[in-house]
């Protein structure tokens, strides 16, 4: 459901109600409401500094949302080893959408060494904690191990939650892979 305006702001303002508060999860909304724009301008600087603070008072949302913004370099320079450390704690809460990013350093190599048999593991791990990007990424990993159903039924349960701009670059993905096949899991 999609928000008008009004309603967006009004949103915004009560999120900063509950930090003013000192609710961790409300400090974590005002910064994804400022990071994308939600009832307010965007600003990904001061997004950054409310993730910041979340995650140093132990909010595993806020410790994946600052993560996410080193390893990108928005609103703060650019730091993937804090970026790691952060996902790292997160995933330690049991952060399913931290432990895939977890993965994907392993998978890409930055910071650590490129390591796809850790990669596959922590992506084994956030698709069963519901992650739908870890579903996928698990899900490529078994199609390169030769599982082919068994990636099919990640597939569709990826595509169950994914957002359609995930789900659009899911089936581009597929239609690009040895398994074009693949894409009617993804049919709704």
């Amino acid at each position: 459901m999609l928000l008008d305006a009004g309603e967006a702001r009004q949103g915004f303002a009560w999120f900063n109600k509950a930090a003013a508060q000192g609710h961790l999860m409300g400090l974590n909304m005002v910064g994804r409401c400022y990071d994308l724009g939600w009832g307010t301008a965007i600003d990904k600087a001061r997004a950054a500094e409310c993730f910041r603070v979340a995650a140093e008072h132990g909010l595993d949302w806020g410790m994946y949302n600052y993560a996410t913004a080193l390893t990108l370099g928005e609103g703060v320079a650019e730091d993937k080893p804090a970026a790691l450390a952060w996902f790292e704690k997160a995933a330690g809460q049991g952060n399913a959408k931290a432990i895939n990013y977890v993965g994907s350093f392993h998978e890409d190599g930055w910071v650590v060494e490129r390591d796809m048999a850790k990669a596959a593991g922590f992506y084994a791990e956030a698709a069963r904690g519901g992650d739908f990007r870890g579903m996928f990424n698990h899900a490529r990993m078994l199609l390169d191990a030769g599982q082919v159903d068994e990636a099919r039924r990640w597939i569709a349960e990826a595509r169950k939650t994914a957002t359609p701009a995930f789900t659009a670059k899911m089936r581009g993905w597929i239609l690009g892979s040895p398994w074009p096949d693949l894409a009617e899991a993804l049919a709704c």
